[in-house]
Order: C-alpha cells, then structure tokens, then sequence
C-alpha cells in the first residue's frame, strides 16, 4: 500500500506541474493578449484623434498634425491661440517639414515659433531648442525695422530661403503645430 500511495503521490506531483505549467503558459498569452489589446486601442485613439483633427481643419504630416489660421494675429496672439488649442507656432526642424509647409502655405507670410527675444541673435524655438537648421532669406536676419524678434516663412516664394525676422507686433497668418501621439 505505501507503493501505491508513492505513484499516486509522484502522479500528483507531476500532474500539479503540468497544471503550474498550462497556468504559466496560460497567464503568459494574456499578457501579450492584453498588450496587443493597449496596442490596438492606441491605434484606434490615435486614429480618432486624426480624423477629428482632419473635421476641425487641421492637416496631417507625420508625426503632427497642423492648423493653418483663417485670421491674421501678432507673434504672441498667434501663439496664444495655437496654445488654445492645445498646441504651439509651428517648429520647422527639417528640410522634409519645410517643403511640406512651404506647398500648404503657397508663399503667404506666416508666423512660426521661432524667437530671438529672450537675447538678441540667439534664435530658439517655442519649444526651447536652438536653432539648428535654418531657411533665412539672402540677408535676414538683419533687425532692419529696429526690433524684429519673431519669424515669419513666406518672405519669398519658391525658395529654399525663405525666413525674414520681423516685428513682432506685425499681424500675420500663423500655423500651429502638435503631436498626434
């Protein structure tokens, strides 16, 4: 009888392995189930957040999305107004970006998010980056009109140089940029 009662007890043993085993393996789909699920449902908010973007008029160029304004307004009312909608003036860090913003813009002047008015001749972003990559006009910038802290693309259409420094007060259209993810 103590023969009997050890297989049944190694039969047991081996048995609650398997059962440990199918229970590992079995906890070890639902995570990638459950991570392919968040994946998915990402995707699925992502592309909601497109298309509503798309209904309000805003353009998509991966990784953002854009709003070109209907209403001309001053450097900081045009930012102010992209920060309304949960964005920023449009940061141009690309050849790729330039162009694609250059074909919707047509040559029209146009604010971007691109100051020098913390210290003069230091150009930075909104976002707080230096300057890295510029598109100025054949000499800009120049502070021609006295304080010309902002920059606007447009200046000249149909160039790869197409930035010129201006005052800040000025009214011109702006596009606002943010990220879709």
């Amino acid at each position: 009888m103590l023969f009997k009662f050890t297989g049944d007890r190694d039969q047991q043993q081996t048995r609650l392995a398997d059962v440990t085993n199918e229970k590992n393996e079995c906890k070890s789909n639902y995570i990638t189930v459950m991570r392919q699920l968040q994946n998915h449902t990402e995707c699925l908010r992502l592309l909601y957040n497109v298309e509503k973007a798309y209904q309000e008029g805003w353009i998509h160029f991966s990784p953002s999305i854009y709003y070109i304004s209907t209403e001309e307004k001053s450097w900081s009312g045009s930012r102010e107004d992209c920060r309304k909608r949960g964005a920023d003036l449009l940061i141009i860090n690309s050849r790729e970006k330039k162009d694609f913003i250059d074909k919707l813009l047509k040559g029209q002047l146009t604010w971007i998010g691109l100051t020098d008015s913390e210290r003069e001749g230091v150009w930075k972003w909104v976002d707080g980056s230096a300057l890295t990559t510029g598109f100025w006009f054949p000499g800009e910038p120049n502070s021609r009109a006295g304080d010309e802290d902002c920059v606007l693309t447009g200046y000249t259409y149909n160039s790869t140089k197409a930035w010129a420094d201006y005052p800040c007060d000025n009214r011109f259209f702006y596009v606002c940029e943010k990220s879709v993810y």
